[in-house]
């Protein structure tokens, strides 16, 4: 399953599951619009492609919660 990261790695942004506007790499590395633009769509960490980050809601985020560890290093 995938593991719903509360905020950009990058700016430290909040992205909640429920909202668009988050990016992830196949590793689940997590940016912002702003950020993934910044980074031409491609992830710092692995290089891999950023691609959107799909929302989860209702109650499948009720049964299946998203992340609270956030991954921001200021």
């Amino acid at each position: 399953m995938l593991e719903m990261r509360p905020d950009c790695e990058r700016c430290g942004t909040d992205l909640p599951p429920q909202a668009h506007g988050a990016f992830i790499c196949s590793f689940e590395c997590t940016f912002c619009a702003e950020c993934a633009d910044v980074l031409d769509e491609h992830c710092p960490n692995c290089g891999g492609e950023l691609s959107d980050r799909p929302t989860r809601t209702g109650e499948r985020l009720k049964r299946n919660p998203a992340s609270t560890e956030r991954r921001h290093r200021p």
